[in-house]
């Protein structure tokens, strides 16, 4: 009897092992392939800082002593703006932005008045500021068209000569709105480019002039300045918002 046990114990020993041995030369499934995270999406969430240039284009009325001199004018504008957006669900996005431009606007005009006495009008618009609130849509992924309006400031000047006396320079800081609007192209990681034209009024400004030779019973001087800005630039972003790729 022990012998009969002692040969089924070595038989099922014998067993396992002729199972096994095939087993262990069967290949082994090999772990799943790493797949990486898919790129964050892209949003416009976030602050910038970038640089512009471009052309103005101004139109103004003067009148001086009721003699209206009006103005056409063109050159160039450049400068740099700082600005955040936020883009909600869906595609909406919304923002702030100060823009400021030093231009080369210049021009000078020849009047006669009623009475046949002849003046100069130098006009010149030494740069511009504005602060507007944006509303825009993303389109695409990395498209967004955009409509912005706020306050502008802009520093005008004007040198008048009356009947060869310098009446002297009319110099101010006048305050008025603008309105526009553009489309923006993220076009690489955390950068940026867009394409907007901008109106800007800044209503009248009326001036008298006192204690000349010409002007002593006083000369009355009055100017309406508006302009338009067609500019390209460009934008570094950065802040809480993801990366576009």
């Amino acid at each position: 009897m022990r012998r009969h046990a002692v040969g089924l114990l070595a038989a099922a020993a014998f067993g396992l092992v002729v199972t096994q041995a095939p087993a262990a030369d069967l290949p082994r499934k090999a772990p799943p392939a790493y797949v990486p995270p898919p790129p964050p999406p892209i949003t416009w969430t976030g602050c910038y800082i970038g640089a512009n240039i471009g052309g103005i284009f101004s139109q103004g009325d003067a009148t001086f002593n009721f003699v209206e001199v009006s103005r056409n004018n063109s050159g160039f504008a450049g400068g740099g703006q700082i600005g955040c957006d936020y883009q909600f669900a869906g595609g909406w996005v919304i923002g702030i932005r100060n823009m400021f431009d030093g231009t080369s606007l210049s021009r000078s005009r020849t009047f006669v008045d009623q009475f046949g006495n002849t003046g100069t009008a130098d006009f010149h618009n030494r740069w511009f500021d504005t602060l507007t609130g944006r509303i825009g849509y993303a389109f695409a992924p990395s498209w967004l068209l955009y409509g912005q309006g706020g306050v502008a400031w802009a520093k005008n000047s004007a040198d008048i000569t009356f009947n060869g006396f310098d009446l002297g320079s009319f110099d101010r800081t006048r305050t008025g709105w603008t309105a526009g609007g553009g489309v923006e192209w993220m076009f690489a990681r955390g950068w940026s480019a867009f394409l907007e034209g901008n109106y800007m009024d800044f209503g009248n400004n009326d001036r008298t002039v006192f204690g000349n030779v010409v002007c002593v019973n006083g000369c009355f001087f009055n100017t309406h300045a508006k302009a338009a800005t067609v500019l390209v630039g460009v934008n570094y972003r950065f802040g809480w918002g993801k990366a576009p790729y």
